[in-house]
């Protein structure tokens, strides 16, 4: 959408000044009218390297889309139009991305435009999901009902993430720290050593000539490790945006011996609670289903529910085509099924996913109470093992002199 600089006149006669963007002149001229500005003069402004915004390129923090959401739930409720609500979040907001993509979306609305098309247009700011909840809301007269649903529904799915973070960061910080002491002490402790090693004319100790040869080897070496290194993470990257090695890693994931279980609570939460969400609002079975599949983010149960989806075109049970696999659990099966008896597939999954949701929190406590010491140890371990190197050849040395 083109961007316009304005400069115009208030209701009081002061001169403003700013941006605007809209389809066409006119239609930024109308919504400028409609704020109480007058304008006097229009220019649009040319994208060039130096002056295009990349606000845009960026999502918005699911913590200021969670506010955005529940903030616009309650104005709708308060009775606040639609147009006015999305003008004043977009004053509000602090994120930039949102505040120039809510602009635009105000300016569509004032055009006669909804505000699922207008969302639509941005869909690095207003995910699918978002926009399809927000179309079946409008199609039912129901748009508060489905922006407290998608609030409370980005609310869990935040936490959900916040949890799983907290406990995957103190075994990477602690890694990263291990391996940048390791680092230091073979690159710039130890060398100081290897003169005086030299000088003992005796066999050093097993232990002692490992250390010593590695510390040779990555401080004469050290260029080449950095390249296996950018080799090795470029190869990673390439490789995961593969359709067959993203879905080969994501099954690696699963079965981890420890966080393995814990990535497929996660993934079995979003997935109960997305699909409740989307049929909660009225959206069609078989686009719910594809919804899902597009936000689950594995791609093993992401096969699954494509799978799901042609069985369930075909006349089948979501219960029935999920029950033989291995990474959605019988519970989930088997409360899909009296869900889809008794017509409240929605609200069965609703309590599948606080379950899951629940699980998730437990085994992150448990998991951060026993990686801790864990950790410790290792690291304990790494170091001491490094200066014991350092120490049995002067152990050594001493009790020959003695």
């Amino acid at each position: 959408m083109p961007n316009y600089r304005y400069q115009g006149r208030d209701r009081f006669g002061k001169i403003k000044r700013g941006k605007a963007s809209g389809a066409t002149p006119r239609d930024v001229t109308m919504a400028l009218r409609e704020k109480g500005i007058a304008v006097i003069n229009l220019t649009e402004v040319k994208e060039t390297l130096w002056n295009r915004e990349l606000t845009l390129e960026r999502s918005v923090k699911s913590q200021d889309f969670v506010v955005y959401l529940r903030q616009f739930s309650t104005l709708l409720n308060a009775g606040v139009p639609v147009v006015d609500a999305t003008s004043l979040l977009a004053e509000q907001t602090e994120s930039p991305a949102l505040k120039k993509a809510l602009f635009g979306i105000e300016t569509e609305l004032r055009a006669g435009h909804p505000f699922s098309e207008s969302a639509a247009k941005y869909p690095k700011i207003f995910p699918l999901l978002f926009v399809n909840m927000l179309k079946a809301g409008e199609l039912s007269g129901n748009l508060e009902t489905s922006l407290e649903r998608l609030a409370d529904y980005y609310e869990k799915q935040h936490a959900t993430t916040q949890k799983i973070k907290s406990a995957l960061v103190y075994p990477i910080s602690v890694s990263i720290i291990a391996v940048a002491v390791i680092i230091f002490m073979l690159t710039f402790v130890i060398p100081r050593f290897q003169a005086m090693f030299a000088s003992f004319n005796t066999q050093l100790p097993l232990i002692t000539r490992m250390v010593l040869g590695t510390s040779r080897w990555m401080t004469t070496f050290w260029w080449l490790i950095m390249i296996i290194i950018c080799a090795l993470v470029i190869s990673m990257y390439i490789l995961s945006r593969q359709s067959r090695i993203h879905y080969q890693i994501d099954r690696i994931k699963l079965k981890m011996p420890i966080f393995g279980p814990l990535l497929q609570k996660a993934a079995i939460a979003r997935f109960s609670r997305t699909l409740s969400s989307l049929l909660a609002s009225s959206v069609p079975i078989l686009q719910a289903v594809d919804m899902v599949g597009k936000v689950v983010g594995n791609k093993v149960i992401e096969k699954k529910l494509i799978e799901t989806r042609v069985a369930v075109e075909s006349g089948e049970s979501i219960a029935s085509s999920m029950k033989n696999s291995v990474v959605i659990p019988p519970l989930v099966t088997q409360m899909m099924a009296i869900g889809e008896q008794t017509g409240a597939l929605d609200s069965m999954l609703a309590k599948v996913a606080d379950f899951y949701e629940s699980e998730v929190e437990h085994t992150t406590d448990r998991l951060k109470s026993l990686i801790e010491p864990v950790m410790i140890l290792i690291l304990a371990g790494i170091v001491g093992f490094i200066v014991l190197s350092v120490f049995l050849p002067m152990f050594k040395l001493y009790n020959q002199l003695g």
